[in-house]
């Protein structure tokens, strides 16, 4: 109610500076609404959960994101290969052509030494060598605190030392429009070992922060179909960051089929939202499952490894395990990563043939 005395013209004049300052009231919070849009994730939390995420990453074609197509290792970190001008210079012609058989796809560089200056040197070597391609390098980053959660590829650096490992390979590939996978096994792993919790989930998020911004294509790992239900898989990707990646890697170092992989990756994509991208490790998926992850019998070579055309979610069909080397101490292999020619030799012979 106005006061005494006040007239009309003035009761009209305090009317519209009101209403102005309610229109301004709505336009702010409309403003506000639409700023924090832009910066939470699709579950109404930003990073975390902790309401701070920044904007999305603009996700590439796949010819931006793997210019020129995809690089093949030097000599000296292509196991394969120096298999198979050992078998060469003994005479056996027939085991080199075979070993050949992977030795000549374009397969991704693993990162597992805790020593930032052998890394450092592995990568400096491998984008050199991309380079005089023109073509992209694959690095796995796969060196995480509690790797594998104590199994067969027990290991990785101390709680204290990951982050300034990332950093040191960071630097090594800055500007190298390099494609980064990022750890391997590490969130799905969350599901059965789960002493690893949110600490591994921080920890890759702050990672991504390492790898942002240095010109490189970055994926988190997504698993496989038959790991973790899709809706906790993308809560735990979005925790990670992936919001601020490329996109997430699935079947690494596995053997499913690839209609069945994509179709698993499509169904993430959209429970993540904001449309991210995906690869697809190929490199021993040639028979499909075959009832284990770890050295399963009767496995081969899958279709090789090539960039898409960019019509869909799906960048690249990877190699990015290296055909040849055991997932560990199981159905008679040697340690995980060693190579193991008779399983290299049948992966050969089960290869894929169309």
């Amino acid at each position: 109610m106005p006061e005494q005395g006040t007239d009309d013209r003035t009761r009209g004049s305090g009317r519209r500076q009101w209403a102005v300052l309610a229109v301004g009231a709505v336009v702010a919070v409309a403003v506000a609404a639409l700023v924090l849009s832009t910066v939470t994730g699709p579950d109404g939390g930003g990073r975390g959960g902790a309401g701070t995420e920044t904007p999305r990453a603009a996700r590439e074609s796949a010819a931006a994101a793997f210019p020129g197509g995809l690089a093949r290792q030097p000599e000296q970190d292509n196991q394969a290969a120096r298999r198979a001008a050992d078998a060469r210079a003994d005479g056996e012609r027939t085991t080199a052509a075979q070993i050949d058989e992977i030795a000549d796809q374009p397969v991704a560089t693993w990162l597992t030494d805790p020593s930032e200056s052998a890394t450092r040197t592995v990568v400096r070597r491998v984008v050199r060598s991309a380079e005089q391609q023109h073509r992209t390098p694959v690095f796995v980053l796969y060196a995480i605190p509690d790797r594998d959660c104590g199994s067969y590829s027990a290991g990785g650096t101390a709680e204290d030392a990951y982050l300034p490992w990332v950093r040191s390979a960071v630097r090594a590939m800055a500007g190298s429009h390099a494609v980064v996978l990022v750890e391997p096994d590490s969130i799905a792993q969350i599901h059965v070992c789960e002493r690893l919790g949110q600490d591994r989930l921080r920890l890759l998020d702050r990672a991504v922060d390492e790898l942002s911004g240095h010109g490189l294509t970055v994926y988190l790992d997504g698993g496989n179909e038959d790991r973790v239900p899709v809706a906790t898989m993308a809560r735990w990707l979005r925790q990670a960051g992936v919001d601020r990646t490329q996109g997430f890697a699935t079947n690494v170092s596995n053997f499913y089929r690839v209609d069945s992989e994509r179709a698993y990756a499509d169904r993430l994509a959209d429970a993540i939202g904001g449309d991210p991208h995906f690869v697809i490790d190929v490199s021993r998926n040639g028979q499909g499952w075959r009832g284990t992850w770890c050295n399963p019998e009767g496995a081969g070579l899958g279709q090789a490894p090539h960039v898409t055309g960019g019509s869909s979610r799906l960048d690249a069909l990877l190699w990015v395990k290296t055909p040849g080397l055991s997932d560990g101490t199981c159905n008679g292999g040697p340690a995980a990563g060693q190579w193991w020619e008779s399983y290299a030799l049948a992966l050969v012979a089960h290869r894929r043939q169309d």
